[in-house]
């Protein structure tokens, strides 16, 4: 089969195509066909090794971990799935080894769920990572409705889909964002504050009496006004720094697979309740360009490889 590699740690210039055996498939793990896959900022931060210690990386390795298909081999105790059904998994495995970035991947029935019909495999890959992030720390902050949310990072791929959970939910919902991005906020539900420079005083102007949740997808200013913007009693949630748990009393979230929380995200999407944003498609033999594209920081919503 195709797929993308690389064999030691470096941008995205260390990625080639190549050709690799067909994966392994477990007794729980079934072979799904790839469609897409979806691209996430931690895959090159493995990749650029910033990760060891953190993550075990066997080289050669193929990166990602979101992915959309069909399943063409069960194994042998897999009764949630059979061959033919099309599927969406967040497929994060205990080493960085076998990635979605091929045309077939072994996939734990653990971290996969049924792809309603509603929903395109474009966005399907999209979905895991980026949605699991956002619903556990949406669930680990405790919304509700009538409390004041500020999101962070609320253009990107998880703040994106953050900021809708959270308007579902029926809270107010302050987004920072790039200018460029305002108009996209507000047609997800979200009045935009920008992002840099005079963020406190935006952030009050736009709620006096601070947020109830903070959710940060970004790190850096976000944790340091944080303690500004909270009413008494608010809670912090972060992704990317410690200090929300560790200073704040709030709470740091690494993203867990979870069938039903993915299955029940996938049909958000389907019913048009959340919508995913796919800022681009790559082919395969084009996946360090959509990598290049990542890189750059400035993505709103997902790039996607399509296999």
């Amino acid at each position: 089969m195709k797929a993308v590699t690389y064999s030691e740690f470096g941008g995205a210039e260390v990625l080639h195509v190549v050709d690799r055996p067909e994966p392994h498939v477990g007794p729980d793990t079934v072979l799904v066909k790839v469609v897409a896959a979806g691209l996430n900022p931690v895959d090159y931060k493995i990749r650029e090794g910033y990760l060891e210690g953190l993550l075990d990386t066997t080289l050669p390795a193929v990166p990602g971990w979101d992915v959309a298909g069909v399943v063409v081999k069960p194994g042998l105790d897999t009764p949630e799935l059979a061959a033919g059904d099309e599927v969406l998994a967040y497929v994060r495995k205990d080493t960085v080894s076998d990635g979605t970035l091929a045309e077939y991947v072994a996939v734990p029935v653990r971290t996969a769920a049924k792809k309603p019909a509603g929903l395109s495999f474009e966005e399907a890959a999209a979905l895991p990572l980026a949605g699991l992030t956002a619903l556990q720390t949406i669930r680990r902050a405790g919304v509700t409705e009538g409390q004041t949310v500020l999101v962070h990072a609320a253009a990107g791929g998880v703040g994106s889909i953050a900021v809708q959970l959270a308007v579902h939910a029926g809270a107010r919902v302050v987004g920072t964002a790039s200018p460029r991005n305002h108009d996209f906020l507000r047609e997800l539900g979200a009045e935009p504050v920008a992002y840099g420079d005079g963020l406190v005083a935006a952030a009050r102007e736009v709620a006096p009496d601070g947020f109830d949740v903070i959710l940060d997808y970004v790190g850096g200013q976000a944790i340091d006004t944080a303690a500004e913007l909270l009413r008494p009693g608010g809670t912090v949630v972060s992704i990317t720094d410690a200090r929300a748990r560790d200073e704040l009393g709030g709470h740091y979230v690494w993203v867990r697979p979870d069938p039903e929380g993915l299955a029940e995200l996938a049909d958000l999407v389907a019913r048009g309740t959340v919508r995913v944003e796919v800022a681009e498609t790559f082919d395969l033999d084009h996946a360090a360009d959509a990598y290049r594209a990542l890189e750059t920081g400035h993505t709103r919503g997902k790039i996607v490889v399509r296999v």
